[in-house]
């Protein structure tokens, strides 16, 4: 193992070993119970399989056969999450033939931050994270089940079943991918479009034929933004079937998956001689595994949130410092846009994750004794899924990239660092993805152009306001002030400067996930404007100071003169009220700052 990632390891388990103590005690506590269907009345057993058929009725009065929730994120309307819909068909079908009965325990809200991007809905989509878990767990509470399947794919859907399960740690739990898509329109044809449409040189129908084009048919989208890393992620901590995670939908492979999931999880039950719980299988190991391929891969920023929250739900505490240290430690091994022009599609070709996991073995990246759904070590995850002859079988996997523009080795890498980086100063905490610049490392010094919503960057684009160099401060984003939405509205014009040749980058305490692409964006600026943080004092014209080399992050003005300036304040009635968001008023008063993993669910203190 290399040194930097066995040291970030131990510093984990090291400052968290009263709080996973605790959590490995709670799901102890709660496997001794048994099967929970023994300790229902009799009354609450049959409102629980009332619905059922009379074999299954059968096998739920007795406690040797097991039974397994289904919780899914399905909808119609989210390409991503519409293929779900026949899922639970086949999975009841399969676990029955395993021996056992599964039932549909659940839904889960599953909003999309493509169709709500730039609109009063993009307010509720981190806090949708938090929601998903909550109805995760109030599927589970019915103490009914003995394992669990997870249906979900995208942004903040996986995260928050992820920190659901781990509140019922000891049940085993399997997530089962359902695919992206064909690949369609090139990502950097519709970037270009956009950025066209900024101009003015392009209408409506251009761009609409254009996003069409690239977003056109069930399954995730392509690019590799927040919901295929979140697909390859989950996959190497182990909870996915090997090489499950980019089939496509509607291959009879994706089928025989789903099946074999399905009675996967049934071999891990406390019934049998193989219990493997979720919350075994979640530990400091399996998480910094998950942070070594998502930054090996140039993937999401948002998982500096959710993988801070994930881990707080299992007992961890991590933070920046780790993304940072591993970051460094971890070339970069894809070009997948916004880090290239490949998809993830082309990924599975030139690879995928068989191969990816291999080189990061290989190279001694990733802790290999690590529980997974397939028993023990990660070896297993470097073998691809097959039909023979209709039968699903594994085989050893690529040893080499078909791609290599696409896919490289760890002796070759397109970058010597996982290209994310912590920048800290007076401003604050703030991390930049800059595996999708254009130079491996990146610094500014210029004056700052302030707004208070991302809106109004539009009109300053227009007027040829910002045809100069600037940093751009798109404050009160954060999680308390309007619940951090991802501002990608704001791509297209600072593409547009740069192009242009000017020196601009972004400074914002909102957000802008696996698709911020070339510009320059400190995100995630903690302490958010709204809670009090310096950002709230910058003032249009201060000098603020970048640099990725140094980890620099400041504002070139006085600490006399700023002590003195008051922080502006900001109305945020038009982002609190509409579209439900006055409903959230509570969650977003008691969500964390973003290296917290902005989240509600964790008390005050475990947050501290």
């Amino acid at each position: 193992m290399k040194s930097v990632i066995q040291e970030v390891t131990e510093r984990i388990c090291e400052r968290s070993k009263q709080s996973r103590r605790v959590y490995l005690d709670k799901i102890e506590k709660a496997r001794r119970q048994g099967p929970h269907r023994g300790v229902l009345s009799c009354g609450n057993l049959a409102h629980g399989f009332a619905a059922c058929g009379k074999d299954d009725k059968n096998d739920l009065r007795v406690m040797s056969k097991a039974n397994i929730a289904i919780i899914s994120a399905y909808n119609d309307m989210l390409s991503a999450h519409q293929p779900y819909e026949a899922f639970p068909r086949i999975i009841k079908q399969a676990v029955s033939e395993a021996g056992s009965v599964a039932q549909f325990a659940g839904g889960v809200p599953a909003m999309c931050d493509g169709i709500t991007q730039g609109n009063p809905g993009m307010d509720l989509s981190l806090m949708s994270r938090d929601v998903i878990a909550l109805s995760t767990a109030v599927a589970l509470s019915h103490n009914m089940f003995d394992g669990a399947l997870m249906l979900g794919i995208c942004d903040k859907i996986v995260p928050g079943l992820l920190i659901g399960a781990l509140s019922f740690g000891h049940l085993p739990t399997v997530f089962v991918p359902a695919g992206p898509m064909s690949s369609g329109l090139p990502n950097k044809k519709k970037a270009r479009v956009r950025q066209e449409f900024a101009l003015g040189k392009v209408g409506h129908e251009e761009l609409l034929a254009a996003e069409s084009a690239s977003y056109h048919s069930p399954g995730t989208c392509t690019f590799y933004g927040t919901a295929n890393s979140n697909q390859l992620v989950v996959e190497v901590m182990g909870l996915h079937l090997p090489g499950s995670s980019f089939v496509h939908p509607s291959a009879p492979l994706r089928e025989a998956l789903t099946r074999e999931a399905a009675k996967q999880v049934t071999r891990l039950t406390d019934l049998g001689d193989n219990y493997m719980p979720v919350g075994h299988i979640i530990d400091a190991k399996s998480i910094v595994n998950g942070l070594v391929a998502l930054l090996a891969t140039g993937g999401s920023t948002n998982h500096t949130m959710h993988m801070v929250a994930v881990a707080k739900a299992a007992g961890y505490d991590i933070n920046w410092d780790d993304f940072s240290a591993i970051s460094k430690a971890v070339p970069l091994l894809t070009h997948i846009y916004p880090n290239g022009s490949a998809d993830i599609n082309d990924f599975s070709a030139a690879g995928g994750t068989a191969l990816l996991i291999k080189e990061l073995i290989d190279a001694k990246l990733l802790h290999t004794d690590v529980n997974t759904i397939c028993g023990h070590g990660l070896e297993h995850y470097t073998k691809v899924p097959v039909l023979i002859d209709g039968e699903l079988t594994w085989q050893d996997g690529p040893t080499q990239s078909s791609d290599l523009e696409v896919l490289t080795s760890v002796a070759k890498p397109f970058k010597p660092d996982g290209g994310l980086s912590l920048l800290q100063g007076n401003l604050g905490r703030a991390v930049m993805k800059t595996s999708a610049l254009r130079e491996p490392q990146y610094q500014i010094k210029a004056p700052a152009v302030v707004f208070e919503d991302q809106f109004e960057l539009d009109a300053a684009f227009k007027a040829g306001e910002l045809d100069k160099d600037c940093v751009i401060v798109v404050r009160f984003q954060g999680p308390s002030a309007i619940g951090m939405p991802e501002l990608h509205r704001l791509s297209p014009p600072l593409g547009v400067l740069q192009d242009k040749g000017y020196h601009v980058a972004l400074v914002t305490d909102g957000r802008m996930s696996g698709a911020s692409g070339k510009i320059p964006a400190a995100i995630h600026v903690t302490p958010e404007a709204y809670k009090g943080g310096l950002l709230a004092k910058v003032n249009n014209g201060d000098i603020i100071v970048l640099n990725t080399q140094t980890g620099e992050m400041n504002l070139m003005v006085d600490a006399e003169i700023l002590a003195k300036r008051e922080c502006k304040s900001f109305d945020n009635a038009n982002h609190q009220v509409g579209m439900g968001r006055e409903m959230f008023a509570a969650m977003r008063h008691n969500l964390s700052g973003a290296e917290q993993g902005a989240c509600s669910l964790f008390s005050a203190r475990s947050q501290s």
